[in-house]
C-alpha cells in the first residue's frame, strides 16, 4: 500500500519493493480472518479509529475499482450474560462517538436474525465486511508493477548502511542504494531495525491465533459475522464464526504464545525465535501479568473441547467434530521492556530511513491509508 501511495503521489519516483518470499501477502496479510472491519472497539479520535473508518471506505472503492471480490455481511457482537450486555452498551456508545450507526438487537430479533445463535442482545454492524486479503495485496502489486515500480521476489535483506546521501541494502550478493529506505516488516521489524543500526527497546512476540473451518453442510450456519463482547481487560477479540469470501465459515483465532515466528503448522518451532522471546525481560513480566488468560488459551490450544466451549456459549450446535483443521495465523505484538504490549502505531525515522515498528489491528483494513500517512511522512522528510 505504501509503495502503491508513492507511485501515485509522486509520479517521477523509482520505487523498489523487495519481498524476502517468493510472492505477497505469505505472512499476516495472508493469514488473518479476511474482515474489513468498521471502527468499532478503538478509542475515540485515536489513530487507529481514524485510519479504520478512512481504511473502510478505502478498502472498499479499491475493491470495487479493481474488482477484487469482498461482501459487505455485516457483523453481530452477542451478549450472552448481564456482564457482556453492560459491556455491549460501553461498546455502542464508543462506536457512536466513531460515528457508526450500529443497532441495538434484542434477544427475539437476534433469533429471527440469526436463528443457530443464541444471545440476550447483540449490537449490529451493517457495515462490517469480509474479503481476501492476499487477493486484494496481488491487485496492489499488479498495480505497482503497472505503475513502473518494481518488485523483487526471494530476496532476504540482510545488510542496511545508512550514509549521509543514501541508504544501502543489501540481500545476499545484490545490493541496492535508495534515497529513502521504509521498511514494513512485521514479524521481523526488531530484526531488521537492530540491522540498520536503529537501538529498539522492544521485541516482537508471536502470537498464533489459531483458526478451525466448519465443514461444508454447515457454512449456511450464519448469515452475518459473529462476535462475542470482547474482554476490555484484553488485547484480542476472542474466539468468533466468520463468513469467508469463498462461502466457507472459520472458527477462531485464540491467542496462544509462538514458538516461531513465521511457523504456522502446530507445534513449529524455531530455536532463535524462541530465544529471542525468552532472553527478553518485558516478556516474562508480559506472561506473569497476563498469566491467568494465557492458561486459558493454551489449554483451548491443546484441548479441542475447551475451544469450542467458547464457541458454544452463542452457537450451542457446534460439536467437536465441526471444527475441521484450517492455516493458523501469527500476530506480530510489539512488547517493551516493561511488559506492556503496544497496541497503537510505532515508528523509527532517522534522516534516510522509515521503519514501521508497529501496526495493530486492524491493518489490513487501515493498509491503504496507512500507506498514504507513510508516504507522506517521508515525502515531509
Amino acid at each position: 500500500a505504501t509503495a502503491m501511495r508513492f507511485l501515485e503521489v509522486r509520479t517521477d519516483t523509482s520505487i523498489l519493493l523487495i519481498e524476502k518470499e517468493n510472492d505477497v501477502a505469505r505472512h499476516q496479510t495472508g493469514h488473518n480472518s479476511g474482515v474489513i472491519h468498521a471502527g468499532i472497539y478503538y478509542d475515540p479520535g485515536s489513530l487507529k479509529a481514524k485510519l479504520c473508518r478512512e481504511g473502510l471506505t478505502a478498502t472498499l472503492a479499491f475493491c470495487k475499482a479493481h474488482g477484487v471480490r469482498f461482501e459487505q455481511c455485516g457483523k453481530l457482537i452477542v451478549a450472552t450474560s448481564s456482564i457482556e450486555e453492560a459491556r455491549l452498551n460501553a461498546l455502542y456508545d464508543r462506536a457512536s462517538v466513531n460515528g457508526l450507526k450500529l443497532k441495538h438487537i434484542d434477544r427475539k430479533s437476534l433469533e429471527t436474525l440469526e436463528p443457530n445463535i443464541r444471545g440476550t442482545a447483540a449490537l449490529l454492524s451493517p457495515e462490517t465486511g469480509i474479503v481476501d486479503y492476499r487477493e486484494l495485496a496481488l491487485k496492489m502489486a499488479e498495480l505497482i508493477s503497472e505503475k513502473g515500480g518494481e518488485i523483487v521476489f526471494g530476496k532476504k535483506v540482510d545488510r542496511i548502511n545508512e550514509k549521509s546521501n543514501l541508504v544501502e541494502i543489501g540481500a545476499g550478493d545484490s545490493w541496492w542504494q535508495a534515497r529513502k529506505l521504509v521498511v514494513c516488516a512485521g514479524l521481523q521489524a526488531d530484526r531488521l531495525a537492530r540491522l540498520a543500526g536503529l537501538n529498539v527497546d522492544f521485541r516482537i512476540v508471536p502470537f498464533r491465533g489459531e483458526y478451525f473451518q466448519l465443514p461444508p453442510q454447515k457454512s449456511g450456519i450464519i448469515k452475518h459475522l459473529i462476535y462475542p463482547v470482547p474482554d476490555p481487560a484484553l488485547p484480542f477479540l476472542g474466539v468468533h464464526l466468520t463468513k469467508m469470501i469463498d462461502g466457507s465459515v472459520t472458527v477462531g483465532p485464540n491467542a496462544v504464545l509462538g514458538f516461531a515466528r513465521e511457523g504456522y503448522p502446530k507445534f513449529s518451532i524455531n530455536l532463535g525465535d524462541i530465544a529471542s522471546s525468552t532472553c527478553f525481560s518485558g516478556f516474562w513480566k508480559l506472561i506473569w501479568r497476563h498469566r491467568l488468560h494465557a492458561i486459558n488459551e493454551l489449554k483451548a490450544s491443546l484441548w479441542r473441547p475447551a475451544y469450542l466451549a467458547e464457541c458454544q456459549k452463542y452457537c450451542p450446535q457446534l460439536t467437536t467434530s465441526d471444527l475441521l483443521p484450517y492455516p493458523a495465523g501469527i500476530r506480530a505484538q510489539v512488547v517493551k521492556k516493561n511488559g506492556v504490549a503496544v497496541h497503537d502505531f510505532l515508528f523509527g525515522e532517522t534522516d534516510r530511513m522509515l521503519h514501521v515498528f508497529n501496526a495493530p489491528s486492524p491493518a489490513a483494513t487501515s493498509a491503504i491509508p496507512i500507506g498514504r500517512m507513510i508516504a507522506e511522512k517521508c515525502i515531509r522528510g
